[in-house]
């Protein structure tokens, strides 16, 4: 976790603040799955960077007797699902131990978002291979998510 700050703003004006999350998962050993959740904050003062957080959520999962057509959307929504309120509360508290305002990031759907995110991907490879390939999204993406 990393924090930057500058605390030249006056306290009355509003913070805006912009976020972003990333899911990443990887394979260690056979059976064993590093997942990690990559949680950005950046808080503006009209216009003047506040204060950028980047954090890291990761966590080793166990993972045996899954079909590999199971194991793309067990990485990318149930890990995530997990790791996420730990990110959540290491920022909140990160952000407030600085002597900032409170900013706490708003629960996630992991699976909507690996919905969308597996609808893009059909939608690329469609326009890619003129969707004659069908797609197993275990196979195709292992590392990455």
């Amino acid at each position: 976790m990393f924090c930057t700050c500058s605390r030249n703003f006056s306290i009355s004006a509003r913070i805006s603040s912009d976020s972003a999350v990333m899911v990443s998962a990887s394979l260690s050993t056979p059976g064993v799955f590093e997942s990690i959740v990559t949680g950005t904050i950046t808080a503006k003062v009209n216009d003047k960077v506040a204060f950028l957080v980047e954090a890291k959520q990761g966590g080793i999962f166990d993972i045996r007797n899954i079909p590999t057509e199971q194991l793309d959307p067990l990485l990318g929504i149930a890990c995530p699902t997990i790791l996420f309120p730990y990110l959540r509360s290491n920022i909140a508290d990160m952000v407030t131990r600085a002597g900032f305002p409170p900013i706490h990031l708003a629960e996630i759907n992991f699976q909507a978002l690996y919905e969308q995110r597996l609808a893009q991907f059909q939608a690329q490879q469609a326009a890619t291979n003129g969707g004659d390939n069908p797609i197993v999204i275990g196979e195709a993406a292992p590392g990455t998510h």
